[in-house]
């Protein structure tokens, strides 16, 4: 302690800088003396105070027992530890929340199911977009609109189309024609409805709709005749020549393709038939007026005549009050017919003999796909793994309780003879006791139902 008196500034550097007086610097003997020199050299503080925070910090690590100094190294991998901790505690408190709102497990007849919470039943019937009520529609006639409609022999030609499909894809091959036929300034002739294989229905168009309604709502719109004009005189034509028929028409096709491909064709024979014609106009590559357009030829000028939305109307009455009340009610679409099953070449769950009897099926009404048969496996679990294979009744049960719906819901089946019989029906009435009787389709669609869609409660 003598030496740090001594007046000499280079003998008490020499003597600080030495080794032994390190060493008592860090001994707690000189503690006035270390106080003091922080007082003398304030821009040593702040390092100090880090010093002292990183002890603190550190010495609940084991790297405090080796070394109280605690290395650059240690501090770094102390902290690496540190925040280690917080996130596994962060997840940890993520899992336990989801847990805890995740579904819970339901039994039903046996059966463990996933069923998710319902709080309020009747929210199920309602709609959960209420702003959708202030919609206006959009796509109605304007009255005292001008036309823009070209006079009749300054039209492209004519068009003529069949209408394939249930009577649902009718329908929208029916407002795809009015489009195709705007596009290309063409006059349209009164669409045929296609006869089914399956349902094997000879009904024609104005045996459904009002012919009159539907031409006078689209007069502005485009140009539609009842007949094949009378200067044509090989009707049968338009059928079975290839020179008058446009085929391989791509599915949702953009409007463009039309005017390129179908277009130069009617300006130059004057009429021409489309075959096959469902979805063969997309709606994200047309023009805005023309999905309008489809819009009112849906909702506005396909009309049902007056006796069928009598009876439509009278049909949907007695199924909401069958329970004495009136109750909402489900009409659900299966979509699982022998044609439907045979055309999907999915597998399902039955006897051999069954398996052997679709085989035979498949064979007869589509041999080209169905060769000799033995791919067809792979296709099927192709298919599944994609969820292209249509539902049995059974997965449709399962799906309608998962989304919570009772099983006092009650249920009217819209559908041809179900694939399978009550066998395969089974399962459905086991979980929804309140089954209705089977419907046939064109019941459900005609009238103020106007469409029928899986799922979609009718209230």
């Amino acid at each position: 302690m003598v030496e740090l008196r001594h007046p000499s500034s280079s003998l008490g550097s020499r003597v600080a800088s030495s080794p032994m007086k390190r060493d008592e610097d860090t001994s707690p003997l000189i503690h006035d003396h270390f106080s003091q020199h922080v007082e003398d050299h304030p821009r040593h503080s702040s390092r100090d105070r880090e010093r002292s925070f990183w002890w603190q910090t550190y010495s609940f690590s084991p790297f405090s027992k080796d070394d109280p100094r605690f290395s650059q190294r240690g501090s770094r991998i102390s902290l690496f530890l540190l925040l280690f901790v917080a996130i596994a505690g962060l997840i940890s408190i993520f899992s336990i929340l989801h847990r805890l709102n995740s579904p819970y497990l339901c039994k039903k007849d046996g059966i463990v199911l996933h069923c998710p919470r319902v709080k309020e039943k009747p929210s199920l019937w309602e709609n959960p977009f209420s702003a959708t009520t202030s919609w206006k529609p959009c796509a109605e006639r304007r009255e005292g609109g001008i036309s823009d409609l070209p006079p009749e022999n300054e039209t492209s030609g004519y068009l003529f189309i069949h209408a394939e499909g249930g009577l649902n894809q009718q329908r929208i091959a029916i407002c795809n024609a009015v489009a195709v036929a705007k596009i290309m300034n063409a006059t349209l002739i009164l669409p045929v409805l296609k006869q089914d294989q399956i349902w094997k229905d000879q009904t024609k168009f104005e045996d459904i709709f009002d012919v009159d309604h539907f031409i006078n709502y689209l007069k502005d719109d485009v140009r539609i005749v009842r007949d094949i004009p009378e200067w044509f005189t090989d009707k049968s034509e338009l059928f079975t020549s290839i020179r008058r028929t446009v085929k391989n028409i791509p599915k949702y096709a953009p409007a463009q393709f039309y005017i390129d491909n179908v277009l130069p064709r009617i300006k130059e024979k004057k009429i021409m038939s489309l075959k096959p014609f469902v979805d063969r106009l997309g709606y994200d590559n047309v023009p805005p007026e023309i999905n309008r357009l489809r819009c009112r030829v849906n909702y506005h000028a396909l009309k049902f005549l007056p006796e069928i939305e009598q009876m439509s109307d009278l049909l949907v009455s007695r199924m909401r009050n069958r329970t004495g009340s009136p109750n909402p009610y489900m009409a659900l679409h299966l979509r699982f017919e022998k044609g439907m099953v045979g055309l999907s070449f999915c597998d399902f769950v039955g006897t051999r003999e069954e398996k052997a009897r679709m085989a035979e099926y498949r064979q007869k009404e589509w041999p080209r796909r169905y060769k000799n048969g033995t791919h067809l496996w792979q296709l099927a679990l192709q298919k599944r793994k994609e969820g292209r294979c249509p539902l049995e009744p059974g997965e449709v049960a399962v799906i309608l309780r998962a989304m919570g719906y009772p099983k006092e819901t009650q249920i009217y089946v819209a559908s041809g003879q179900v694939y399978g019989g009550q066998n395969r029906m089974a399962p459905l009435r086991n979980m929804f006791p309140n089954l209705g009787f089977t419907l046939p389709v064109p019941l459900l669609i005609y009238g103020s139902i106007k469409a029928v869609y899986l799922f979609r409660p009718v209230s």
